[in-house]
This record gives C-alpha cells, sequence and structure tokens, in this order.
C-alpha cells in the first residue's frame, strides 16, 4: 500500500508530504495505480521547479517506493502560496487515486 502523509502547518499550509509504499495493484509496469501516484506527485514536485524557482528538500528511496518533499520556509509569500496551490491541487488529484482505489493508497493529513 502507498501511504501518504501530508503535513500542515499551524495556518493549514503544506509545510511537506511524504510517500512510501507500493500499491501492489498489479505487477510491476502495470500497475496504474503506483503509475498515477508516482506522475501526481513527481509532476507536482516537478511543477514547483519549473514554475516557482524553488527547489524544495527532496528525499527519494534507492528503490523507489519513497519520496519525501519539503518546502523551504524562507521564500517570498507570492511564491509561497503558489507552491501552496500546487501542493492543494496534488491533494486533490491523490485523493481522487484513493477514492477509486482506496485499498491501495490511503492519505493521512497532520
Amino acid at each position: 500500500m502507498i501511504k501518504v502523509t501530508i503535513n500542515r502547518n499551524e495556518h493549514n499550509e503544506i509545510t511537506a508530504f511524504e510517500m512510501s509504499g507500493h500499491a501492489d495493484f498489479a505487477k510491476r509496469g502495470q500497475d496504474i495505480v503506483c503509475a498515477g501516484a508516482s506522475a501526481v506527485s513527481f509532476g507536482t514536485v516537478n511543477a514547483i521547479i519549473a514554475l516557482c524557482k524553488i527547489t524544495p528538500e527532496i528525499e527519494q528511496g534507492g528503490d523507489g517506493g519513497y519520496l519525501r518533499c519539503t518546502i523551504p520556509t524562507n521564500i517570498d509569500s507570492s511564491v509561497f502560496e503558489k507552491i501552496q496551490l500546487l501542493l492543494e491541487g496534488m491533494i486533490v488529484s491523490l485523493q481522487t487515486i484513493e477514492r477509486d482505489y482506496g485499498k491501495y493508497i490511503k492519505i493521512h493529513i497532520k
């Protein structure tokens, strides 16, 4: 199962997210749950880098199955707001996957 943890601060802003595990929906290369979750999360990180010109702190597992992204705190507030919008969009997309494939992916918000 893929476990997604979204970290929010006291202002309900997303400060980090972490994804771990494997969906095991289908064999490697055919797992649409894994492919969807990976595309959404990596696409969001790539969008933050490309559109906001900010490189978050990124940690990945060697064999896949792990991604942690932490948003820097010392950035311009207008850029931070754009990053928040991208991350909120990521959550909506992941929740859509969870709605249809909840046996294989769970999202927790802290």
